[in-house]
């Protein structure tokens, strides 16, 4: 971490674990054999695998051979949507929400433009998908319902256990994005009724490219690779085994400390608020107050655009939205989807803290955010 900048931009990737980097180094160093060799180094590299797929398997409350490798969580979001639709030839409609990440929107939207019909649940004033649209969309012929279990960029926790029972009684199944869930707050796949969860590495202090998708036993599911038989043909391709090691060694120390992590970041996330708050007058937050992720906090600045706000905050790095939306100014869809104003929305500001997330970093970027943003109200 660059030693002046204060990071608060943990929901767009994280930095590695020093244990996970330890983890890492010999299989990329000494046990370089592969997986699905017999011999001493390719029995050592699948040992790691099958090590790594337990301690993933522990922090979801699953079994282990319900859990696939897979490059990321775009790509497991991708096998889990294409897959089952494939899988399921007979049940041409799929349910989702308009506030997915685009590694769900556009999945969703190449399948219909393949002839499969696609409904999109819409969101009340405080994030959370509409249950009552879900539940009133959900048909005979509905082969999968795929909703995020929080949103990347207010935080907002989904109302996914209901989603699924309401899924299940038409005969649907069930996929949740976890990707920013999973080492923030418990996902526990049996307490909440889904068939396919996506994991993604790099936002639990793993590396990037790697990730996972848990799929409930017996779930229908045709690969989108074809190639050899590893990770049960669902995603062929000699394994990546040291970023693999990362992932089970990252899942290990969330599950072991989840509970007093949450609670350290959510203080800080609170304190920063609270330090906003008293000094911007009209400052408001997007999404749930309650339900959401501890860690993050969006919030729009009056009468300034948030990519403003952030060029004049010296040393701050965040986002005004999702990492994968960057580009040309314009306000967030998330947030123009909960019904604010366009022109209030482009003053939004993602802010997410993490494991590298100080009390004196919080101070800090609470008075820079602040000097900026009378800087720019004054201009």
């Amino acid at each position: 971490m660059h030693e002046d900048l204060i990071y608060l931009d943990y929901n767009a990737t994280t930095p590695l674990l020093p244990e996970v980097v330890d983890a890492m180094l010999p299989y990329l160093r000494t046990h370089f054999g592969n997986p699905s060799s017999g011999h001493a180094l390719g029995r050592a590299a699948r040992g790691a695998v099958e090590e790594a797929r337990g301690q993933l398997a522990a922090l979801l409350r699953c079994d282990a051979d319900e859990v696939v490798f897979t490059s990321g969580g775009t790509e497991s979001n991708n096998l889990a949507i294409r897959g089952v639709t494939e899988a399921r030839p007979d049940r041409r409609h799929v349910v989702t929400s308009v506030i997915e990440h685009p590694a769900v929107a556009v999945p969703c939207a190449w399948l219909e433009g393949h002839g499969v019909r696609v409904t999109r649940a819409g969101v009340d004033a405080l994030g959370r998908v509409l249950l009552e649209e879900v539940a009133g969309a959900v048909a005979p012929q509905t082969a999968l319902v795929t909703v995020m279990h929080s949103n990347n960029e207010t935080g907002v926790l989904q109302p996914i256990a209901a989603i699924a029972k309401a899924a299940r009684a038409a005969g649907a199944l069930v996929h949740t994005d976890a990707a920013q869930s999973v080492g923030k707050v418990p996902v526990h796949v049996g307490e909440l009724g889904v068939d396919l969860v996506s994991v993604a590495g790099h936002k639990l202090y793993a590396p990037k490219g790697v990730g996972a998708l848990y799929i409930r036993r017996g779930t229908p599911l045709l690969p989108l690779a074809l190639g050899a038989g590893q990770e049960r043909g669902m995603r062929p391709g000699t394994e990546n085994v040291a970023s693999i090691v990362g992932l089970g060694v990252a899942c290990e120390r969330a599950r072991r400390d989840l509970d007093a992590e949450s609670a350290r970041v959510r203080a800080l996330r609170d304190g920063l608020w609270e330090r906003l708050r008293s000094a911007v007058a009209g400052l408001a937050q997007n999404g749930h107050l309650e339900e959401r992720l501890p860690n993050t906090l969006s919030v729009r600045f009056p009468g300034v655009s948030g990519a403003a706000l952030l060029a004049t905050a010296a040393g701050v790095a965040a986002s005004t939205g999702s990492a994968c939306h960057e580009g040309a100014e314009q306000a967030s869809p998330v947030v123009l989807a909960m019904g604010v104003p366009a022109t209030e929305a482009l003053g939004t500001v993602r802010l997410t803290l993490g494991r590298g997330t100080t009390s004196q970093e919080v101070e800090r970027a609470a008075s820079a955010l602040v000097d900026a943003w009378q800087r720019l109200a004054r201009a």
